[in-house]
């Protein structure tokens, strides 16, 4: 007995060990789980920001788009007021002209006035008469038998002008084609 009794004494019993490791093992996934959700948290408010951040930033462009489009035409107009204001003068004049010659070049002097402030905004027309018929930038009002071989194919005539801005068709040209 004396052995056994040397034994109890100088062993641990499994017991008290078990109930260490499972005290120490409850204690471990507690603190896991709280950093865990702290965690989550964590990138649970970053997310909520950089989604409220990319709404902000999705209204702001859609409002800078439509004051944009809104305000697009600003430059142009402003630049053809001048152009309506020789043209309210000329209305007034022809009531009380005499000189047709004068009113004549006056309406010139307008129409070129106009015409240079379309070429500084990037205004081009085409000029499609003789050229071969493109449908890319032409529309074929109709054909007709062309009056020589060298002009099959090609525009005889045009019925209205077609224009580029800035080498982009604006308005095809409306031509008739020689076949």
């Amino acid at each position: 007995m004396e052995n056994k009794d040397i034994i109890d004494e100088e062993a641990p019993s499994v017991n008290e060990n078990t109930d260490n490791q499972s005290a120490e093992a409850a204690e471990q996934p507690a603190a896991e789980t709280s950093s865990a959700s702290q965690e989550v948290a964590e990138l649970k408010d970053k997310y909520l920001r950089l989604y409220a951040d990319f709404e902000n930033f999705r209204r702001r462009t859609a409002k800078e788009k439509l004051d944009l489009i809104s305000t697009a035409n600003e430059g142009l107009l402003v630049s053809l007021l001048p152009v309506v204001d020789d043209f309210e003068r000329a209305m007034q004049s022809i009531e009380n002209a005499s000189d047709i010659a004068a009113l004549k070049e006056g309406v010139s002097l307008i129409y070129h006035k106009l015409f240079r402030t379309l070429e500084a905004k990037g205004v081009k027309p085409m000029m499609s008469k003789g050229e071969v018929f493109n449908a890319d930038i032409h529309e074929s009002v109709t054909q007709f038998p062309a009056p020589s071989d060298d002009l099959k194919g090609k525009v005889i005539d045009e019925v209205e002008k077609g224009y580029f801005l800035n080498d982009k068709v604006i308005r095809f040209a409306k031509v008739i084609v020689g076949s």
